[in-house]
């Protein structure tokens, strides 16, 4: 008896000590006033935005708030259930107040903000019912993310402007917050969402790993993760499941076709060349990838824990990673590099979504972002006068007159960088790849992660064969069946923008059959079969 009550009191322990030790949070109930914040965030950025936003509104107004946090998963994930309380919300509306008759193809057209002077009459009418409506999803604002995801939910008529553009004309100046920076959009032109931080994408290591695979130097550049005694320790993530993972490949792409850009290729070929080279390259890092994850979060942590060598990652998942090492050990075990001319500094958004109901206060929240006090919290070290309390967070911020005070390097974290004075850029544009970003995500997840088993045992193979066969076997392993820049535009934009939703996966299955076959084909050659 005793024995049994020792385990049960263990086990209550267990479950019982997070919650006891859990910091204390304000109630939303006890503050005068509350916003509902939808956001991909980690805790740690969660909890120092709102001590920080909390200190900021008590100043100003001499109230309290408190943010009600909902995390639903990733952007792609928070874009689902956004588009599913919009949906109904709508039907709603639209059914019962309206008096109208519900269909498919209404429910298409409210949210299409590219609909054409053919469309319907009645699809017309429903997509200016929508947008004169204030019709609102329980959420008031949506914090963190990519351009592409926050364009899309602008699109779709799910954001409104916020009002922070007129009331600080000043921050939205090429001296504060450009409206571009290396062929980057930092916010939308009528103020629909706004570029709070900025993001890069880069390789986390592990210098144990390294050392214990024979490498005498650190990984710098997108190259050097396909090197193939990498084979079985590269943590990668679904590009279709991850947005930033998804922005860090189309990086890798956007690179190879710079550079035959200025090597004097015309743009036409350089665009080609570059799109095919840049697939090759990811399909090789595949090849060495361990596993393909939902969550970017995990190869960042595996990295750190020695369970790969190396991984992709946005920088303050790799940033953040290094920091906790360092701070639990006072070891440099881990690094992170965003390779030189290899990443873009993109933006993380916030916005207003339409029908918040705690307007006023989430305005408020988003001049708080913005505002100095709020930028300093992404850089700025614990502890220090306006750095946040507890959390390293090792981002950099969005506005450029930050980082013109030389007074702050010695409170910052990362004091060297400064995503505004790089040798070297990779200057992104659109017109490239960002009509394709979904079509090279699909691309991507079926050459590598869907026929990850097939890839793996033909690149394993090539590595042991000897030249001559190892030649023959990867100009095989390397073709690349509907991909080419003309294909993606074509028959895979068809199959994702297909009504029917079977019509993807069944190409998606299509496409993996066509790799398998090359993949089989290439083993059987490095192996002397054929």
């Amino acid at each position: 008896m005793l024995k049994r009550l020792l385990i049960i009191f263990a086990l209550v322990a267990i479950v019982a000590v997070p919650f006891a030790l859990r910091p204390e949070r304000p109630s939303t109930a006890q503050a005068d006033d509350v916003v509902v914040i939808i956001t991909p965030h980690n805790e740690a950025i969660r909890a120092e935005y709102a001590r920080g936003f909390a200190d900021w509104y008590r100043v100003r107004t001499g109230r309290t708030v408190a943010i009600d946090w909902r995390m639903v998963g990733g952007t792609s994930d928070i874009a689902r259930f956004l588009e599913g309380e919009y949906v109904t919300a709508f039907e709603n509306h639209w059914t019962r107040r309206l008096g109208r008759a519900w269909s498919a193809e209404i429910q298409a057209g409210f949210q299409n903000g590219r609909l054409s002077a053919e469309a319907p009459a009645v699809v017309r009418e429903a997509r200016a019912a929508f947008l004169a409506s204030d019709l609102g999803c329980g959420i008031d604002v949506f914090f963190g993310g990519g351009t592409y995801d926050f364009e899309r939910q602008a699109l779709a008529g799910r954001l409104v402007d916020s009002g922070v553009m007129a009331r600080r004309p000043e921050w939205f100046t090429a001296a504060t917050i450009p409206r571009q920076a290396g062929g980057e959009d930092f916010w939308h032109p009528q103020g629909l969402w706004i570029g709070t931080v900025l993001s890069s994408y880069g390789i986390i290591f592990n210098r144990d790993a390294l050392a214990r695979l024979g490498f005498t130097r650190e990984p710098a550049q997108w190259e050097d993760l396909a090197d193939p005694r990498f084979v079985g320790e590269v943590g990668l993530a679904d590009p279709t499941k991850s947005g930033s993972v998804a922005k860090a490949f189309e990086n890798i792409i956007q690179q190879q076709m710079q550079r035959r850009l200025q090597a004097g290729r015309p743009e036409a070929e350089a665009v080609r060349e570059g799109w095919l080279d840049g697939l090759r390259l990811i399909q090789r890092i595949g090849a060495n990838a361990r596993y393909f994850t939902d969550t970017s979060q995990k190869p960042p942590i595996d990295v750190a824990a020695g369970n790969c060598a190396v991984g992709l990652c946005i920088d303050f998942y790799g940033r953040q990673q290094e920091e906790a090492v360092r701070r639990r050990n006072t070891m440099e075990r881990v690094g992170y590099v965003t390779p030189l001319g290899g990443s873009v500094a993109s933006v993380d958004p916030v916005a207003l979504l339409r029908g918040a109901r705690n307007r006023a206060v989430a305005e408020a929240f988003i001049e708080f972002t913005l505002s100095m006090e709020g930028q300093k919290l992404w850089n700025f070290r614990p502890g220090t006068p306006g750095g946040p309390e507890r959390f390293a967070l090792r981002r950099m911020p969005v506005r450029r007159d930050f980082y013109a005070h030389a007074e702050w390097k010695a409170l910052r974290s990362d004091p060297e960088d400064s995503p505004f004075e790089q040798a070297d850029p990779l200057v992104y544009r659109e017109a490239w790849t960002g009509r394709l970003f979904r079509e090279m995500s699909l691309v991507i997840r079926v050459m590598c992660q869907d026929t990850h088993r097939e890839l793996t045992q033909a690149w394993r193979a090539i590595q042991a064969a000897p030249p001559e066969r190892r030649q023959r076997a990867m100009a095989v392993l390397q073709e690349m069946p509907f991909a080419s820049y003309e294909r993606a535009g074509g028959d895979v934009k068809r199959a994702l923008t297909s009504k029917d939703k079977v019509d993807e996966v069944r190409f998606a299955g299509e496409l993996g059959a066509l790799f398998r076959a090359r993949y089989v084909e290439a083993e059987a050659i490095a192996r002397g079969e054929r």
